[in-house]
């Protein structure tokens, strides 16, 4: 099941992979730069018999140095049956491309990160066929963001920490130091990276703390209810709203406190478009909310 903590690695991931740096430290490689990198397809099926996605493949190719290919996956709890994808994952990309395969996990919470180190093996007997070993972005491989500074200069590692220790400790802590770095930036870049956190942080506690900690500005991620969305669209609500009874004063229709008010509380945009197109050959204002209403009209309070 594709969660929000599952899209939220897929585009920091994608639009910044400089966010993956304590992998490459880890393992002693030079810090890659964006330009190192190149979206692959995320489909690892073959002749779709059943359908496997990962949820981040990028293709690694510096000017110097080992090409090979990252797959990343968000991992919120214990699989089992995950570690069977994965091992399906490094064998399929391997394969189709020819390259070495580093499978990176991100985890939130310590005791699913130390679960996702593995190594998963598939044994017959005393021998040993295929291991795989991810490598784990987690409590313990993140550094924990305490400086505004590191914040400026690497917004995508701060965002991964404030994700990977959201049910730690100092998460509070971590939180307010991003919060504060994020501000120096221009409006939309803050925006952006606001989103990119409240997303990757999905059910956990933390993420009320952090809606505190927002503005009102715009959505980056449609459909999943952020802060920034919620306020984008309540905005756009009003001003559709505004359009509808403009037009009936306009037109010279009475509007009777009820469907005033009915007008005015909807928040349903598709709602609020359908009256509008009505608004403009209605014969009463009561007519513009006949037809695919949200709530069942009153009739002795929407009489003029």
């Amino acid at each position: 099941m594709v969660t929000a903590t599952h899209e939220a690695s897929h585009r920091l991931f994608q639009d910044h992979p400089e966010a993956l740096a304590p992998v490459f430290e880890a393992l002693g490689l030079p810090l890659p730069v964006k330009t190192d990198f190149h979206e692959l397809s995320t489909d690892v099926t073959e002749i779709r018999p059943m359908e496997r996605r990962a949820d981040t493949v990028l293709m690694f190719e510096p000017d110097m140095g080992e090409h090979f290919v990252l797959a990343v996956e968000a991992q919120t709890k214990k699989d089992p049956d995950k570690a069977k994808s994965w091992a399906y994952y490094v064998a399929h990309l391997r394969a189709k491309y020819d390259l070495p395969v580093l499978l990176v996990a991100v985890c939130r919470d310590r005791s699913t990160a130390a679960w996702a180190m593995g190594p998963f093996e598939c044994t017959v007997g005393p021998w040993t066929t295929q291991v795989t070993r991810p490598f784990v972005l987690g409590p313990q491989t993140v550094p924990e963001v305490a400086d505004e500074s590191v914040v400026v200069q690497q917004p995508a590692m701060a965002a991964l920490s404030a994700i990977v220790h959201s049910q730690g400790r100092r998460a509070a802590a971590i939180l307010e130091t991003v919060a504060r770095g994020l501000v120096s930036f221009e409006p939309d870049i803050t925006k952006y990276w606001f989103e990119v956190v409240e997303v990757g942080l999905e059910s956990t506690p933390a993420k009320e703390n952090w809606r505190k900690l927002m503005q009102n500005v715009v959505t980056h991620f449609p459909g999943h209810g952020t802060l920034f969305e919620e306020k984008y669209l309540e905005g756009k609500a009003e001003g559709k709203a505004e359009d509808i009874l403009r037009v009936l004063q306009v037109r010279g229709l009475t509007v009777s406190d009820g469907v005033h008010e009915r007008i005015t509380t909807c928040t349903d945009l598709d709602t609020l478009t359908a009256w509008f197109d009505r608004s403009l050959t209605a014969t009463t204002a009561e007519d513009v909310l006949e037809e695919g209403s949200d709530v069942p009209m009153d009739d002795a309070s929407e009489q003029p």
